[in-house]
């Protein structure tokens, strides 16, 4: 996407990043910070939080704000325990970026272990529904708020082995394009981004034979995560986005 941001796109912005502490997440939360937003990191490891935390003050931008949660543990009691504690810091939430999710195993649905199913389902589907019901008021204090989610190509077409992961993004869209069409009249948009292959470790597990350096890394997907989280898409809701259009699903070659 040749997107050219203003360097001041975000200012005054508040935005949630989930799984900010690793790959896509820690890219989307430093690119945010440095186009002037406010940055809340949301992950399971206080370590890499701390680091990316780190990265950002030296910015000299917004201090990053960290939430540790675990969103293997997520009930909707704990989401909503997290909002309150939000609403209580911050007054709005201008974005929330849901980039947390887990692979599973490439296995047949005939193999898959349903706990492993379950485990996919719970924080890749429940707990992003849970956190965005809590969090809803918060972006609909917000005069433009966007809310992104996370899919994938096999989201949109199932493809053998990819099992619970894939049916996960299937819901998500579906979730994205339900709250889409019901804030289409509201200051709420929301959309998906398909990042496609991207250097991180999941997709090193999920292709392990592949040669990294073959793939995009995740700066060079940031201008359309910045895209959606500035004015410019104020517009766009209820589209499942390509970070990399045209790029065939699979191995890298």
């Amino acid at each position: 996407m040749h997107y050219q941001p203003k360097s001041d796109l975000l200012n005054h912005r508040i935005i949630l990043v989930t799984g900010a502490s690793d790959g896509i997440g820690r890219e989307a939360a430093l690119t945010y910070a440095r186009y002037g937003a406010e940055v809340i990191l949301m992950g399971r490891n206080p370590e890499k939080l701390q680091q990316v935390e780190q990265a950002i003050r030296q910015l000299n931008q917004c201090p990053a704000h960290t939430v540790v949660f675990d969103l293997a543990e997520a009930t909707p009691e704990r989401c909503q325990q997290v909002a309150e504690q939000l609403s209580q810091q911050f007054p709005r939430l201008d974005g929330v970026l849901h980039n947390a999710g887990i692979l599973g195993e490439i296995v047949p649905l005939a193999e898959l272990d349903p706990q492993v199913w379950q485990q996919v389902m719970n924080i890749n589907l429940d707990a992003t529904f849970f956190l965005t019901q809590a969090l809803l008021p918060l972006l609909l204090k917000s005069d433009a708020g966007s809310l992104v989610f996370t899919t994938s190509s096999v989201g949109r077409t199932g493809r053998a082995g990819w099992g619970a992961y894939a049916v996960s993004k299937f819901a998500t869209e579906g979730m994205m394009q339900v709250l889409a069409d019901e804030y289409k009249t509201q200051a709420l948009r929301v959309n998906c981004i398909n990042p496609g292959g991207t250097r991180t470790k999941m997709r090193a597990s999920a292709f392990p034979q592949e040669d990294a350096n073959k793939l995009k890394t995740p700066a060079d997907l940031m201008p359309l995560y910045l895209y959606l989280m500035g004015d410019d898409s104020r517009r766009k809701t209820g589209i499942s986005f390509d970070a990399q259009p045209g790029r065939k699903p699979g191995a890298a070659e």
